[in-house]
């Protein structure tokens, strides 16, 4: 029903444009300015950081997003417009005002997000001349360009499409977004964008993201500091014609389905980009006694700086693991446990069971899982997440200057 689209024949949602441009926010020599149109008037959903220090585009999102429409997007990098005051949020204002005047829109149509250095002032004298041009560039720009656009320590553009067939129309989905640091599980964990040609009711497509990121999204942490600009939001314009998605329908299923499918990519691939990270990480915890516990444990072996390093230092110590387990809250018995490194059983009933040699070849690779089995219950949870570096501390210490 869903098919990945290759990056040579990215198929773009019918009705969406983009332009990027250059307003030397932090510094000259890239685009760090984007702006999303859809050409019909989308329903809109969205989901937002739960830090209590939340940037000035995010408070304004906020209120926007209860009227459920929306038609454009201006995104810009190098400044998060976070702890700025009354003028962050005049700023914000303005840009989406900015906005709104070139396409002809409602201010309430227009939404606005951040990304980069907190505390800082927007440059609006430099951003406020190239809104027009944004506006004049509309289908100049690809989904990678948009996502270029976006990116702060990001290495590569995140982008990834599904086509979803619902009745007798073919849609599709694009999402793109940036992240590779300041990133922890409690909502959104990144700045997202995800459009779509489909038409769907505003019950079922806030139902649809409320589940593809619990999913993706909050199943993932790079360095457990969770951001004040995080932002999910997805537009659906109707533009494929299909008759209406419902909630609880085998149409809402496939879209929902593709959808978590889709934001679970992103996911790997923003925990792939991981600042300074070499390696993309699997923590797999089963048979807890409950979801929560599951959940818990998961992310408190992921979010280990111990458990990091080891794995950076390609050290199969699964005593850190023990420990963290220990240490997370939930109900334990340490008898019971065993812990996998890929298919190789390295604790069985709590103790060594004497292959540290062959998981030493699991732990080298790019990519891997790491199982733990509490033999408690039935419940289970996954968690995304990367090796700690050098590289991670020399990024995020030179990240002002």
């Amino acid at each position: 029903m869903n098919s990945k689209n290759s990056s040579t024949n990215l198929i773009t949602p019918g009705g969406f444009l983009f332009s990027t441009k250059e307003a030397a926010i932090k510094k000259p020599g890239r685009k760090d300015i984007l702006l999303i149109y859809s050409q019909h008037e989308a329903i809109i959903s969205g989901m937002f950081t739960k830090n209590k220090v939340k940037a000035a585009p995010v408070k304004l999102d906020m209120q926007r997003i209860r009227t459920g429409k929306g038609q454009a997007i201006i995104v810009n990098s190098g400044n998060a417009n976070a702890c700025t005051g009354m003028q962050g949020m005049r700023d914000a204002l303005e840009m989406t005002t900015l906005v709104a005047r070139g396409l002809n829109l409602a201010e309430d149509k227009v939404y606005v997000c951040s990304t980069g250095v907190i505390g800082t002032p927007m440059p609006m004298e430099r951003i406020r001349i190239k809104i027009p041009e944004l506006v004049e560039g509309l289908g100049k720009s690809t989904p990678y360009d948009a996502t270029a656009a976006i990116m702060t320590t990001d290495t590569f553009p995140k982008v990834v499409t599904r086509r979803i067939k619902i009745g007798s129309k073919t849609g599709t989905l694009l999402g793109i977004c940036k992240g590779a640091g300041m990133v922890c599980p409690h909502m959104a964990t990144m700045l997202c964008f995800i459009m779509t040609d489909l038409k769907i009711g505003k019950i079922a497509l806030d139902k649809a993201m409320k589940d593809a990121v619990k999913n993706s999204f909050n199943r993932i942490t790079i360095d457990g500091d969770m951001s004040t600009n995080d932002t999910v939001l997805i537009m659906a314009n109707g533009m494929a014609e299909n008759e209406p998605i419902r909630k609880d329908t085998a149409s809402f299923k496939r879209f929902s389905s593709a959808l978590s499918d889709m934001t679970y990519e992103l996911g790997r691939l923003i925990v792939k980009d991981g600042e300074g990270a070499t390696k993309l990480v699997e923590i797999v915890v089963r048979n807890a006694r409950n979801e929560r516990d599951a959940y818990k444990a998961a992310f408190t072996i992921a979010n280990s700086p111990l458990v990091k390093t080891a794995l950076y230092g390609n050290d199969v110590n699964w005593g850190r693991i023990m420990a963290a387990l220990g240490s997370s809250g939930i109900t334990i018995k340490e008898t019971k446990i065993d812990i996998y490194f890929g298919k190789v059983k390295v604790v069985k009933s709590g103790i060594s069971h004497q292959k540290d040699m062959e998981a030493a070849n699991i732990i080298r690779e790019k990519e891997l899982t790491i199982t733990v089995d509490l033999h408690l219950g039935t419940s289970s949870s996954r968690i995304l997440t990367c090796d700690l570096t050098e590289d991670y501390i020399r990024i995020n210490a030179e990240y002002r200057t």
